[in-house]
């Protein structure tokens, strides 16, 4: 069960993330539902909510540098397969844009500004961004069964607030929407015209030179490809095989349109999530208008 899961959820990562370039506006979805929002969009609130964390922290006698938020190019990795040649020409699977962003990450000044703090600051200074269980925790109930919780109060909870409006209201309406891929998922996999599909993009793929079963096996066997060859060497195997699976998926065969057709289909038999479903896109839609009045008012911090 664990391993269907797993691979379920690697199809799709919720909503019309089938590849790795889907914009929102590419994807099939309900007309009753708020469109979804682009990666652009997504950056702003983003730089929006890095903002209003530095202020907040700022308030409380801490200095917080806002942290550059993912890039369109970086929004793009993921997903089942990828759907997006120039993309693929450009990236390969976006081995080198995971390493910058564990760069960033590693070099993270508020890191370091943590650690030069005496221990009682250290500890407060976490608290302050990230919250305290102690002070009270919110708990959303997921879907397919479980629950997750986070601090009441942070900084991080301010600014979330402030830009969705709610942030408990938010909090619940997210897991909610984010976490219905486990109950669809595994119904993809099993479908027959999904099954087809697959079964055509891996015809495509051997005729290329390439004997994988689906997209998941490129990925579980591109370390072992690119081992012990220098690393532009490693990026020019990788560009070759992503382009060819991107090609496959798109232009070859109808996996890409399948996959997005049938999620379409099974998220529509979800009415029961249909409430939080509206709910999170409309805060969605309500953050980014307060985030283009923000970054209007501050110096919101650009993508890389």
């Amino acid at each position: 069960m664990k391993q269907v899961l797993a691979a379920a959820a690697a199809v799709l990562v919720m909503l019309g993330a089938v590849g790795c370039a889907a914009e929102a506006a590419d994807v099939p979805q309900r007309a009753d539902l708020p469109r979804r929002l682009t990666h652009a969009e997504e950056m702003l609130v983003d730089r929006a909510r890095e903002a209003l964390i530095e202020k907040c922290m700022a308030e409380t006698g801490f200095t917080y540098r806002p942290v550059p938020v993912a890039s369109l190019a970086e929004r793009k990795m993921g997903g089942y397969v990828l759907d997006d040649v120039t993309w693929a020409r450009r990236h390969g699977y976006g081995t080198r844009l995971s390493e910058g962003l564990a760069d960033v990450q590693r070099n993270d000044p508020n890191h370091a500004y943590a650690r030069g703090l005496p221990k009682a600051e250290r500890i407060r200074y976490s608290k302050t961004l990230d919250g305290d269980p102690s002070g009270g925790m919110l708990t959303a109930e997921l879907p397919a069964g479980g629950t997750v919780r986070t601090p009441r109060d942070s900084c991080v909870a301010e600014a979330k607030g402030e830009l969705y409006g709610d942030f408990p209201a938010f909090f619940h309406a997210e897991k909610a929407a984010t976490g219905l891929v486990p109950l669809y998922a595994p119904e993809i996999l099993k479908d027959r015209r999904f099954v087809n599909a697959r079964e055509e993009w891996a015809s495509c793929m051997s005729k290329r030179g390439h004997d994988f079963a689906d997209p998941a096996a490129v990925r579980e066997r591109l370390p072992q490809l690119t081992h012990g060859v220098s690393r532009d060497k490693a990026h020019v195997i990788e560009v070759e095989l992503a382009v060819d699976e991107a090609e496959c998926a798109t232009k070859e065969t109808a996996l890409v349109r399948t996959a997005r057709a049938l999620e379409t289909e099974y998220v529509d038999g979800l009415d029961e999530y249909r409430d939080e479903l509206t709910d999170y896109r409309r805060m969605q839609h309500g953050a980014l208008k307060r985030a283009r009045e923000l970054c209007a008012e501050y110096a919101c911090v650009p993508g890389r």
